[in-house]
């Protein structure tokens, strides 16, 4: 029972590390294939193919006597979060990275918490009491990483020195030249601003993604045809934009890398595996695991891709990750009183046995009381 325990308490955090390491290697091969001429919608399309076909075989094997009945809401919610957490947050999100760093791409990501926090506060699965601490934690957390994201976004300051990193490739170089000759200065604000919008799509499916857990028990399933979906839609998205064929040839091994990591990955593992932590903590809990995709993403782009850091970015990244732990620290205090309020309820004396009797003899009594005073006042 112990080591039940131990792993049911452990398990979830766990699988949130596995989550942001995936999505950090996401963030480096995916930044390559787009400085190597790769088109974002292409790449976003050909994520959700792969992701499709890496976990259908999983939905259809490991819950075939156990999948419940699919029904016409389940399937509705199944397609808002198709294009909410995958259309709508990785478009966006792919095509601010183009536009923008790594890093800046990852910093804002960390916005998730606040902006989870106002859309559960929306559909009233949070609170946030202005009488409590925790509730203040919350409000004023929130505030931080929205005033972390507006100084990342739009004041960068001086360069910091951190050196050169000994490990650089020679193809990343090239590609990092090549797509900073073809960038303008418009396309500082213009990265941020996709990223933040990415961001409020992933909030919106973390909360719908919760209701269909509740009600859909199946992550392999809903995942797949989630998926499944998003494949569809992308593609859709994809080739109105991008006529041409040569664009979606994945002979560059950048391109064929970034696809396969980002579907396999980062979208039907990572998928699968936020699914079922939301089951059992909640949006809220999946959310405040950013800041550590934040620190590799950060090591790995100097290191790998010669990205520098600047002031604005990192006094921005660390009010992003003080109020996300600002709103982390309000909903650990009000998850230990919920606890502590339903360990009280379990703990209250039972009844013995006369006192069940004398209560049930009372609710024989009471319909008579109530027929009495109906009685009485039809007399």
């Amino acid at each position: 029972m112990a080591k039940n325990g131990v792993i049911g308490s452990f398990g979830p955090f766990l699988v949130m590390v596995i989550v942001q390491v995936c999505y950090a290697g996401m963030n480096i091969t995916s930044k390559l294939a787009l400085e190597s001429g790769m088109n974002p919608l292409v790449l976003v399309a050909y994520r959700q193919i792969f992701a499709t076909l890496a976990i259908a075989p999983f939905g259809y094997w490991m819950e075939r006597q156990t999948r419940p009945k699919m029904t016409l809401p389940i399937l509705f919610q199944i397609f808002l979060c198709s294009l909410t957490g995958a259309v709508a947050n990785q478009v966006f999100y792919f095509v601010g990275l183009k536009y923008s760093s790594a890093i800046i791409g990852t910093a804002l990501s960390n916005l998730l918490p606040a902006v989870t926090f106002i859309f559960a506060l929306i559909f009233r699965q949070e609170s946030a009491n202005l009488k409590k601490k925790s509730g203040l934690a919350k409000i004023g957390g929130t505030a931080l990483c929205v005033g972390g994201a507006m100084l990342l976004s739009f004041y960068h300051g001086h360069n910091i020195g951190l050196g050169e990193s000994s490990i650089q490739w020679s193809y990343l170089e090239k590609a990092a030249a090549k797509d900073s000759s073809s960038s303008n200065n418009a396309n500082v604000l213009l990265g941020p601003i996709f990223v933040i919008l990415s961001v409020v799509g992933w909030s919106i499916w973390f909360i719908i993604q919760a209701g269909v857990s509740e009600k859909y028990p199946a992550p392999y399933t809903s995942t797949t045809l989630m998926c499944l979906m998003s494949s569809i839609q992308c593609g859709a998205i994809g080739l109105a934009v991008e006529h041409r064929m040569s664009a979606w040839s994945l002979r560059n091994p950048a391109y064929l890398v970034a696809s396969l990591y980002a579907g396999v990955l980062a979208s039907a593992l990572a998928f699968f595996l936020t699914s079922w932590t939301i089951q059992r903590r909640g949006p809220l809990y999946v959310s405040i695991f950013s800041p550590l995709l934040l620190i590799v993403v950060a090591i790995l782009s100097w290191a790998l891709l010669s990205e520098k850091l600047y002031v604005g970015t990192a006094v921005g990244s660390i009010l992003i990750v003080g109020g996300l732990y600002s709103v982390l620290w309000g909903k650990s205090k009000e998850m230990k009183k919920e606890e502590v309020i339903i360990e009280e309820a379990v703990k209250l004396p039972k009844l013995d046995e006369k006192d069940e009797i004398i209560l049930s003899d009372l609710e024989l009594q009471l319909p008579c009381v109530h027929s009495n005073e109906k009685v009485g006042k039809n007399i």
